[in-house]
């Protein structure tokens, strides 16, 4: 195999990129255990599309020609823990799926050895509802300024009002901090939220999206669109779609990211009055964390087209597991919490009995 050694176009020294910010090395997150790798290019696991497994996460970033495409790799034998870690996932899991996942759409993928251990239809294109917001997220981080103030416009009001989307019940005149906002976007999953980010991140929502799919198209995404910020059904129901595929790939990229990390992994934030903003608190309308022993986010998602779906994520004994089911049901809002535990329980080799708590008094269901 011939390698294509050539610079990739380097984010950093665009003005225009969408993640112009992007750090000078790699950092290979196993979910708090991070490993630093010195990489010019950030892109890291993706997607093989010859591969037998449909991933590699092997030292050396190239850059293969597979397929009239340029995927980046990287080799885990400088960590000798992790390169041992195929053999040890293979035989702590039955040779059979996981039973009983109702999901349309789902994919379970080990970080810690670099390996597809599940999936069903995988590469079928679906609406993700919500966990559009994932790239959301991904963009603003990208561009930095977390302690930036946003002014809270009414109009990000009436739209989630308008598009019957969830809320973190924002009021017009606060001021809150990206920061702040971006709890109020992964948390309660609020659709005012991801308005007021795509407002001054893009500037205007048009040019945001623009962000995220050139985003989508750098990380190797071929088959996500996103037409809104927020996921909710318009133009169409199906407008905003993805694979399972791609969108555990891009949990990928977006767990690496430590603010992004610790936001998905907590239950609750509060924000106390102050001169500038009301009081607020915002739970995590993933059920899996604190519910499910290892669980580390990340995103849920609900439309009528969607059906419930749940990105996740998942630690044990120094293996991490990314993974998602997409239309678990479109009736019960619990069994995409169900086919999670199911997929995770397999792979860990578990068998503690879970059941999916209530949820949150406070927030609504996404």
């Amino acid at each position: 195999m011939q390698l294509d050694l050539g610079q990739p176009p380097d984010p950093r020294v665009d003005s225009h990129h969408p993640l112009r910010s992007v750090r000078s090395t790699i950092q290979v997150n196993l979910y708090g255990e991070p490993y630093r790798s010195r990489f010019r290019w950030w892109r890291a696991c993706t997607v093989l599309e010859d591969g037998p497994s449909g991933w590699q996460c092997p030292n050396v970033i190239t850059r293969l020609a597979a397929r009239h495409r340029t995927i980046a790799v990287l080799t885990l034998a400088a960590v000798p823990s992790l390169a041992a870690a195929p053999a040890r996932a293979a035989a702590a899991r039955p040779a059979a799926g996981p039973a009983g996942v109702g999901a349309r759409s789902a994919l379970l993928y080990d970080a810690t050895s670099g390996t597809t251990v599940w999936s069903r239809a995988a590469d079928t294109e679906r609406p993700i509802a919500s966990i559009t917001k994932v790239m959301t997220a991904l963009v603003v981080l990208h561009e930095g300024g977390l302690g930036r103030e946003i002014k809270i416009k009414r109009k990000y009001l009436t739209y989630a009002k308008k598009h019957d989307g969830s809320t973190a019940g924002l009021h017009a005149g606060d001021r809150l901090t990206v920061r702040q906002l971006l709890n109020a976007l992964l948390l309660p999953s609020g659709c005012d939220a991801a308005y007021a980010l795509a407002d001054a991140y893009g500037p205007g929502k048009g040019r945001f999206v623009a962000k995220m799919n050139e985003a989508a198209r750098e990380l190797g995404l071929d088959h996500t669109v996103y037409a809104n910020f927020d996921g909710l059904p318009w133009p169409t129901a199906t407008s905003t779609r993805s694979t399972a595929r791609d969108q555990v790939r891009l949990a990928g990229y977006a767990m690496d990211d430590a603010v992004f990390r610790t936001t998905v992994g907590r239950r609750t934030y509060r924000l106390a009055r102050t001169t500038t903003h009301h009081a607020y608190t915002w739970s995590n309308t993933n059920r899996l964390l604190g519910s499910y022993r290892g669980a580390a986010g990340i995103k849920t998602g609900t439309t009528d087209a969607a059906g419930y779906s749940l990105l996740f994520a998942a630690r044990r004994d120094g293996r991490a597991l990314t993974g998602i089911v997409l239309n678990s049901s479109t009736t019960d809002e619990r069994a995409r919490f169900t086919d999670a535990a199911r997929m995770l329980d397999w792979a860990f080799g578990s068998t503690d009995p879970y059941r999916v708590p209530p949820a949150p008094t406070n927030t609504t269901t996404d």
